[in-house]
């Protein structure tokens, strides 16, 4: 089962979400046979790499909202991330572009890092303050994953893996997605949104019966041997009792 999640590492909600999911998948039976993979997606792809003025000062602007309303949401935000154990620092949000973080994103994700590179990012911006537009930041983060230095430097001399950005971000559109995160399980079921750990649990077993469904054993060979229903020698109670 292959589930996609589009994201945007500048979200609140998506890190929220990706708890909220991870509780979900770490007690679904099946998580072994379970394949996540990260999409890429962009709230504000108009931002500069880096942008004077903080996350209150950004979004006040950006949705014509007072500045007191925007304080509440960061409240509100901030509350149910602690639910999920996640301590929010609105307050020191460097606002950035995140075009070369989904980069880093999908070089991390060549080496077996994605998830990883992932949760590093959303905890960083969101829990600690750093820079995810600046260059010594990516490179620092990247060398902690592991990651080849050499490659680290194509993601600022060259466009390496911006068409696959690029193509994430296409993809949503081609699907209808307009907010994130966005969960895709098989491309058959959606979820939209950081929706609560249940929900999540209640997605997977119902994707998981669609592309697993029940085969009766035995059923043939009943039906061959001619009995009532195809059911030979298989008795069984029902509504109206039970075989004698």
């Amino acid at each position: 089962m292959k589930i996609e999640i589009w994201s945007d590492v500048a979200c609140p909600w998506c890190y929220i979400g990706k708890r909220r999911f991870e509780t979900a998948l770490a007690a679904f039976p099946h998580r072994d046979s379970v394949e996540v993979q990260w999409r890429s997606y962009q709230l504000d792809p108009t931002l500069p790499d880096h942008h004077d003025g903080t996350e209150l000062d950004y979004l006040s602007t950006r949705k014509g909202l007072a500045p007191a309303q925007v304080s509440q949401m960061f409240e509100h935000v901030a509350a149910q991330a602690k639910g999920e154990g996640l301590n929010y620092r609105f307050d020191a949000v460097v606002v950035a572009n995140s075009f070369t973080a989904h980069r880093l994103i999908h070089l991390a994700a060549a080496h077996g890092q994605q998830d990883t590179a992932k949760e590093r990012l959303l905890s960083d911006h969101f829990e600690h303050g750093k820079d995810i537009g600046s260059q010594d930041y990516l490179t620092a983060l990247g060398l902690d994953l592991g990651l080849d230095a050499g490659e680290l430097a194509e993601l600022f001399s060259t466009d390496s893996y911006a068409d696959a950005v690029r193509h994430d971000i296409a993809e949503a559109r081609a699907l209808g997605i307009s907010g994130v995160p966005f969960f895709v399980i098989d491309r058959k079921f959606g979820l939209s949104g950081a929706q609560p750990a249940e929900t999540f649990t209640a997605a997977l077993e119902q994707a998981w019966q669609d592309s697993h469904p029940l085969v009766m054993v035995g059923a043939a060979e009943a039906a061959e041997a001619g009995g009532p229903d195809g059911a030979a020698d298989a008795s069984a109670c029902g509504p109206d009792g039970c075989p004698v």
